[in-house]
């Protein structure tokens, strides 16, 4: 018991004494891969004697190793931090249209370096790798983990991160202000109540409130607005739970000040992309140049929230939503919900959007949904019946009337 207090102990002190070690992968000028990240080892090895683990941080001498590479082709970029005798941490990244994530990571340690590993009966280099990383950011975007995260690379090897904030594929010299937060960081905990011993609680379901309505504008080369979008946005995903192990739907609001919104404008098509944090959606306009009419035409969504086990990425680009007369804006105030795939849906608060002929940077006159339509006639055909009614009782009030009068004779 004693040594395993131990064993925990040292881990902890281990975790706690790493500091955050800047890096910075450079090609000529131009800055490609940066990282401040606090990283600390524990790995398994074996002596004389059997076998013994030892726990070490990344030391604050660390330096980017020599075959570090801003990568390019079919050769990807790669971060490789060299220290102490012969051993090196490494980081590869890859990315797609929206995402840039760590590939693998690799550790290599010298068995023959004394100092780290005491009475070691092998003197050979090892090196460990994994596929299996949560590393992932929107691009142009700065991703930023303050707690902890243990990675696996063997039986043998673990290596934990924390206090991380890097950037792969940059555009300038510094980490971007715009951040990807991992799932570890927004998750909130809150106090249990407190229970009688037969008391029990039912899980129940939180409904969300409407979210904000936010405020996109895309610019053409010229910086004149070329498509302009006001609304709520509400997300509905169904996915596997990493901790309950089942399918669940989650529910998120769009949340306007922490999204950055990018796209293009042109003739038959617009795109409106929004990102928030691990959340990126993109949305695709067409405009039928036969019956002078646009529509959405197409949405796709990469996310990863947190307990979701992997990516959850889904798009439709056969859609028929949101038509209106091109040089109109399209409103509705109602909610409404846009079914994209079985496992995603999007609900809309109070949206008006134009993606095509905009002038003057302002919504043209607006065409309102059919839901906006029947909202507006209930109360007009209520209004009319009771207009009606008392027409009705007026009318044989009159008659009444007459009739009563006409039952007296003049005396």
């Amino acid at each position: 018991t004693f040594h395993q207090v131990k064993i925990v102990s040292q881990a902890l002190w281990c975790v706690f004494a790493a500091h955050a070690v800047t890096f910075e992968v450079t090609d000529g000028n131009s800055t490609c891969i940066k990282a401040e990240l606090s990283a600390s080892f524990s790995i398994s090895y074996n002596t004389a004697n059997g076998t013994s683990v030892v726990w070490f941080a990344l030391p604050s001498s660390a330096a980017v190793g020599s075959s570090s590479s801003c990568g390019g082709g079919d050769v990807p970029p790669e971060l490789v931090v060299s220290f102490g005798a012969g051993h090196a941490l490494a980081l590869v990244f890859t990315s797609d249209r929206w995402l840039y994530r760590v590939a693998n990571i690799s550790l290599q340690y010298n068995l023959s370096d004394t100092t780290t590993f005491p009475r070691s009966s092998s003197s050979r280099i090892v090196s460990v790798m994994t596929n299996a990383s949560e590393i992932s950011a929107r691009l142009n975007s700065t991703y930023r983990c303050l707690s902890s995260m243990s990675v696996s690379l063997s039986t043998e090897v673990n290596v934990t991160f924390s206090d991380v904030r890097m950037e792969a594929y940059m555009n300038g010299a510094n980490l971007s202000t715009n951040e990807s937060v991992c799932s570890a960081d927004q998750t909130v905990t809150t106090a249990a109540p407190t229970l009688s011993p037969r008391t029990t609680v039912a899980p129940s379901p939180i409904p969300l409130p409407a979210p904000e309505r936010g405020n996109y504008t895309i610019t053409d080369g010229n910086g004149t607005a070329c498509l302009l979008a006001l609304m709520g946005l509400q997300l509905n995903i169904t996915h596997h739970s990493k901790s309950l192990n089942k399918t669940v739907s989650k529910v998120m609001n769009l949340q306007p000040n922490r999204t950055t919104a990018s796209g293009s404008c042109g003739v038959p098509r617009a795109t409106l992309m929004l990102s928030e944090d691990l959340t990126n959606l993109t949305f695709t306009f067409t405009l039928n140049l036969t019956t002078q009419k646009f529509f959405l035409s197409a949405v796709n969504v990469s996310a990863f929230w947190p307990d979701m086990t992997d990516w959850f990425v889904e798009g439709n680009g056969s859609l028929n939503f949101l038509q209106c007369s091109v040089g109109r804006s399209y409103m509705c105030s109602a909610e409404q919900m846009l079914a994209v795939v079985p496992t995603f849906s999007i609900n809309t608060f109070r949206l008006q959007l134009q993606p095509f002929n905009v002038t003057a940077n302002r919504f043209a006159a607006a065409e309102e949904c059919r839901v906006d339509q029947e909202n507006m006639l209930i109360p007009i055909i209520v209004g009319a019946a009771l207009a009606g009614l008392v027409l009705i009782v007026l009318i044989a009030y009159l008659i009444g009337r007459k009739r009563t009068h006409a039952g007296y004779q003049t005396i």
